[in-house]
């Protein structure tokens, strides 16, 4: 169960493509962050320098977990299809009749 059964029974965690989406947000808003002092001057502090860095790296490590589980751990899908049912019930599977308007 996901996070120990404190999400559910029913969740289907993505944890690979919520680790990619998420490092990619992370690591473009650790670029946006640094920017401001390297274009405009502002926040130009060794400190800020170093969280920018802090930042960049956590979304790094986000998306490589979030590409090695998607290679490595996926399942695969988890359709709920039917094989070869059809409303009545026969079991065999035909195409629709088309439709012939009436002139």
């Amino acid at each position: 169960m996901a996070l120990g059964g404190l999400a559910g029974i029913n969740c289907h965690c993505q944890w690979g493509l919520s680790g990619i989406l998420v490092g990619l947000v992370v690591i473009l808003a650790a670029g946006v962050f640094t920017a401001l002092p390297v274009f405009f001057d502002w926040f130009a502090y060794q400190w800020y320098y170093a969280l920018c860095w802090f930042w960049f790296l956590l979304g790094v490590a986000l998306l490589a977990f979030g590409l090695i589980y998607e290679a490595c751990c996926n399942k695969g899908t988890k359709a709920r299809e039917i094989d070869g049912v059809e409303e009545d019930g026969t079991g065999v599977i035909s195409a629709p009749t088309p439709y012939i308007m009436i002139q």
